[in-house]
């Protein structure tokens, strides 16, 4: 299936798992929007980024996790156009934010994939990096919730963060990879939830400053 929100020329080459990964990386590939390969699947979503109910969420959680992941050196965060790619199973996907340790990549997991001719500088994630996060939007309940998850877990991403701030409840949850499936961990009386990845507790909260203008928090201890 081939999904559209505006047209757009996808080489027939780009059909295959190898090709699409050669498309994204050729003059040929939109600067704008999200192209996904999924698991023979290509999809293509145009679709503008709500402000309140998905940038400035993905915003506020990306600027925390630098602090705990970027600062103290323990690894990179990326924000949008970070490629992750994995050949079992079949992936090539940019996350609204993505986290990879140090330790990982030195341990083989993750692979940092350079660009042709030029050793130091990089395209590409290719494996499971440590946590994955995705923050729902109108045009992605689908492929957030139903699809993508089980694909995270074939790639072998230990850790994926679910976000939506649509409704009326804002929703966070941290799913931990157990037996090739996520389970959502537990939150304790306070609403703190544990992230076994990084070590530490996670709480999001969001005020209302006027109508349908939200501001974020992610605290951690």
């Amino acid at each position: 299936m081939l999904t559209f929100a505006q047209p757009l020329l996808i080489p027939e080459a780009a059909r295959s798992f190898q090709g699409f990964r050669r498309f994204t990386t050729s003059p040929g590939f939109p600067e704008h929007g999200r192209i996904d390969y999924l698991a023979g699947q290509i999809e293509v979503d145009m679709s503008p980024e709500d402000l309140f109910t998905h940038g400035a969420a993905k915003a506020e959680i990306a600027t925390e996790l630098q602090v705990r992941v970027t600062r103290p050196g323990l690894g990179s965060v990326f924000v949008d156009r970070a490629r992750i790619a994995s050949g079992p199973a079949q992936l090539s996907v940019e996350p609204d934010v993505v986290v990879v340790l140090w330790e990982t990549i030195d341990a083989g997991k993750v692979r940092l994939v350079p660009r042709k001719r030029s050793a130091d500088r990089y395209l590409e994630i290719e494996g499971g990096p440590d946590v994955v996060v995705e923050v729902v939007s109108d045009s992605s309940v689908h492929k957030d919730l139903e699809r993508l998850p089980p694909l995270y877990a074939a790639a072998g991403v230990p850790e994926l963060w679910l976000t939506d701030a649509r409704g009326p409840e804002l929703r966070f949850d941290i799913l931990t990879l157990t037996e090739s499936r996520y389970r959502p961990v537990e939150a304790d009386e306070d609403g703190w939830l544990p992230s076994p990845r990084l070590g530490r507790a996670f709480r999001l909260e969001r005020t209302l400053r006027r109508p349908g203008i939200w501001t974020y928090r992610l605290a951690s201890r």
